[in-house]
């Protein structure tokens, strides 16, 4: 399973870093907040999105 997040979604729930990190972002790269970012379903775990 994939699950896709958005920029703004991300930052809404406090987990911004750990996406910007997921996928080489960093503070100087522009984000435009509706940008989405594909996670597996591991990842989206780890980041607390899904339970199990």
């Amino acid at each position: 399973m994939k699950v896709m997040i958005t920029a703004k979604e991300a930052m809404d729930r406090g987990i911004w870093p750990e996406v910007m990190r997921l996928f080489g972002r960093d503070q100087k790269d522009e984000i435009w907040p509706n940008e989405e970012f594909i996670l597996t379903e591991e990842q989206a775990k780890r980041l607390g999105l899904l339970k199990g």
